[in-house]
């Protein structure tokens, strides 16, 4: 089947539910030492709106062997105060978007036994009518730092997987500079009765393309059988993911790939 754009309604016909997508994460370097690399992941698609609502195995707010926090996200706001979806809409407020009424999807790792690192989530913020208005990218670092790309108007491309860009000004890795810019893709695709999403970033500096990134899984309903599958092939997730940025950062330091002193953050905590 041909492949479509980020699902610019919600990803299902059914009363919204939180999804669960079990794929992999791509990263290629293409100078000044190739090097790339590609880890197996699992990562959740929540529909924002409802989700204080759903009942299932994912733990809302509380402790359990797979969890969402809102305190995570955003600006760090509790749910006693509206939690990362308050924030979101006060963000987009001030940005100027005031009709993103309609659903909103996130998609981010979650806390697996208690612990989290979300490198990159992705917020999609729907109109009423379910087409998409904005996706903001929310981004942190390993100093403790968090930025956000807002894209406007995402679904303004003539054609499915339209490229989205962004200015680089947040930084992310000491081997690369706080320069150039971001390429987005968002895109999804349905076959054999699987639903797919995958998620691309690219980062170019001023001599070209550097990094090709990307972000891909199936998604299927959180349910006690994907819980357990998800802690069984992946137990100690979020340990793995840090230790993996610090080897690959080893390796390229072996490499002798220049190393770049992190600069202070953006005075702005939303980019657009």
């Amino acid at each position: 089947m041909k492949p479509r754009p980020m699902e610019h309604r919600s990803p299902s016909a059914r009363p919204p539910q939180p999804l669960l997508g079990f794929g992999q994460v791509r990263h290629t370097r293409l100078r000044p030492r190739r090097h790339a690399f590609a880890y197996p992941t699992f990562f959740v698609l929540l529909p924002m709106r409802e989700l204080a609502a759903c009942q299932g195995p994912l733990a809302i707010n509380r402790r359990g062997a797979l969890s969402f926090h809102d305190v995570d996200h955003g600006d760090g706001r509790p749910a006693s105060q509206g939690g990362a979806l308050a924030w979101l809409e006060q963000v987009l407020q001030a940005e100027g978007i005031l009709d993103a009424t309609g659903p909103v999807w996130l998609h981010c790792y979650p806390r697996v036994l208690g612990y989290t690192f979300k490198p990159v989530s992705f917020w999609y913020c729907h109109r009423a009518d379910g087409t998409l208005r904005a996706i903001v990218v929310e981004v942190n670092n390993t100093f403790g730092e968090r930025h956000c790309y807002l894209l406007d108007e995402p679904d303004a491309g003539p054609f499915w997987g339209a490229e989205l860009q962004a200015r680089k000004v947040f930084h992310v890795s000491p081997f690369c500079a706080v320069q150039g810019g971001y390429r987005f893709r968002f895109m999804r695709t349905q076959r054999d009765g699987l639903d797919r999403t995958v998620v691309r970033i690219d980062h170019d500096d001023a001599q070209g393309p550097l990094l090709q990134t990307s972000v891909s899984g199936t998604l299927e309903p959180i349910t006690p059988t994907s819980v357990r599958r998800a802690l069984w092939g992946h137990p100690l997730m979020t340990l793995a993911l840090m230790a993996r940025i610090h080897l690959q950062a080893l390796r390229l330091w072996l490499k002798r790939v220049p190393f770049h002193r992190k600069p202070e953050a953006p005075a702005a905590f939303v980019s657009r």
